[in-house]
């Protein structure tokens, strides 16, 4: 088969390397890719939120499949335009992934179907959202409504710091339209686990627990970032919570969906709290999280590919998928002063070294003309192991990760630490 993954960053380079593996896969294409998915992928300088182009060149090129892994061109409806050209295409249509686009509709679900998820309001005007917050207090949640890169969330300890993120959304336009409508919500306490599901509309199936770390320093310290590091499985996720998860969450989510009208194919990303009064949604995602992907894939121990076209084909349920014992863990090497400004285009040393007892995925890198590759964004690269517990996994991520260096490199020291 021939096989395009839309994306650019370290999730698409682990999705990538993952489909090389499968026997199914004769060639494998990634647009527009990075200095790490061209070692495993022809790269297409096309845009991953060029739909038009994007569909037109995988018909041209007579694609067999296509994988679009980024928020954005499953709500630009990327998987619709693609199926409408005859083309299987793996993620939701544009109206299912408005779970992800939009946080006011999937809050109006989950309150719909009795999803427990925090209580919450939506606004669409500034001074009635200022007031809510003062009559609510702190701590509390402010969300833009629609995508932001992961950064649209600030669970402010304040009123001020509360009212200030709903100006910068509403009034600043810090997200542009996405900070349009504002979700306020109460502030949950309780441990973080993401769980992302495998779904072809019909069936799901969860795969192993995992955690993120998105604040940009140690002891969750700075600002928000698209992550910093991830490991699976998480230690706080029992299998007592998993089945009451399963029946009080995940299967009401796709019947939800199904009944609206917006029967879900992909990967649901479920953020769960677990709350003192049992877990609830944090938030929905349309696609395989950044970086829990690396890991996951890391400890998947069943083709991919497999799974891609039984989601599509919505026969998931005759899929035996498997996973390794042990656990993973996924290291982000950043550009420092990343997620605010930051400079690129530093060469990287150490990648074959540290290649010896990691996965290094690449997220913000280039190959220059004379092959060297240099930094090209604000996280560069995720350094992944496997070992046989969490603290084998993290030992060995963070000693490869020591064999590379580049200009203002950083990196928290306390991943995986729960």
């Amino acid at each position: 088969m021939k096989v395009l993954v839309v994306g650019g960053g370290g999730r698409e380079h682990a999705i990538c390397w993952k489909l090389s593996q499968s026997p199914k896969v004769t060639e494998l294409y990634c647009a527009p890719g990075n200095g790490g998915i061209a070692q495993v992928a022809t790269c297409v300088p096309i845009k991953a939120t060029d739909v038009t182009e994007m569909v037109a060149w995988a018909k041209e090129n007579k694609m067999d499949f296509v994988m679009v892994a980024p928020d954005d061109p499953l709500a630009l409806g990327m998987v619709d335009q693609l199926q409408e050209a005859g083309i299987p295409a793996f993620g939701p249509r544009a109206n299912a992934a408005i779970i992800e686009a939009s946080k006011a509709f999937s809050k109006e679900l989950m309150k719909k179907y009795h999803i427990p998820t925090a209580q919450y309001e939506t606004f669409t005007e500034m001074d009635k959202a200022l007031a809510y917050i003062d009559q609510q207090g702190a701590p509390i949640v402010v969300k833009a409504d629609g995508l932001a890169l992961g950064k649209g969330v600030v669970v402010a300890s304040t009123v001020e710091e509360a009212k200030t993120a709903v100006r910068e959304m509403m009034q600043d336009q810090k997200f542009g339209k996405s900070g349009s409508t504002v979700v306020i919500e109460e502030c949950m306490t309780g441990p973080e686990v993401t769980v992302l599901a495998f779904c072809d509309g019909e069936h799901l199936v969860p795969m192993l627990s995992s955690q993120d770390h998105k604040r940009a320093y140690d002891d969750n310290q700075g600002p928000n970032t698209g992550g910093m590091g991830a490991f699976c499985p998480s230690p706080n996720y029992t299998p007592e919570l998993a089945a009451i998860c399963e029946e009080q969450i995940f299967k009401p989510t796709v019947a939800a969906l199904k009944a609206e009208g917006r029967p879900f194919q992909g990967v649901i990303y479920f953020g769960l709290m677990l709350t003192p009064k049992g877990p609830k949604v944090v938030e929905y995602n349309a696609r395989f999280g950044d970086p829990e992907t690396q890991p996951l894939l890391s400890m998947l121990d069943t083709d991919l590919m497999e799974i891609f076209e039984a989601c599509v084909n919505g026969t998931l349920d005759q899929v035996d998928i498997r996973w390794k014992e042990g656990a993973a863990c996924c290291i982000v090497l950043a550009s420092g002063g990343y997620p605010l400004s930051y400079q690129s285009g530093y060469p990287i040393s150490g990648l074959e070294e540290a290649s010896k007892t990691a996965t290094v995925f690449h997220a913000g890198t280039k190959q220059t003309e004379s092959g060297d590759i240099v930094t090209a964004g604000g996280r560069v690269l995720g350094v992944t192991a496997v070992g046989n517990s969490l603290n084998d996994a993290i030992e060995r991520a963070y000693g490869a990760s020591k064999c590379i260096s580049f200009t203002d490199m950083h990196m928290r020291t306390d991943i995986g630490k729960v």
